[in-house]
C-alpha cells in the first residue's frame, strides 16, 4: 500500500517523535510503499501493517479522518 511521505511524518510528530520524522523527511520518497520501504519503516519504529492501519482508517482512533478533521 501506499502513502504520501507527509501523513507519515504527521503520525511520527503525533507520537512525539520528531527526530524520527526528521529521519524519516530524509531518506523516505514522497511516496511511500510498506513492500518497497519496510525496512526503513521499521528502522523508524513503523510496521507497515501498523501504517495501514492508522493511515488507511483501520480505526485506533487514527486514520485521514482524524487528520481532516473528519
Amino acid at each position: 500500500m501506499q502513502f504520501d511521505k507527509s501523513q507519515i511524518l504527521d503520525l511520527l510528530r503525533q507520537q512525539g517523535d520528531s527526530g524520527k520524522a526528521e529521519e524519516a523527511d530524509r531518506e523516505l520518497p514522497d511516496r511511500v510503499d510498506t513492500d518497497e520501504h519496510a525496512s526503513i519503516l521499521e528502522r523508524l519504529g513503523l510496521s507497515p501493517a501498523e501504517l495501514i492501519s492508522k493511515l488507511a482508517g483501520g480505526g485506533g482512533g487514527g486514520g485521514l479522518g482524524g487528520l481532516l478533521g473528519g
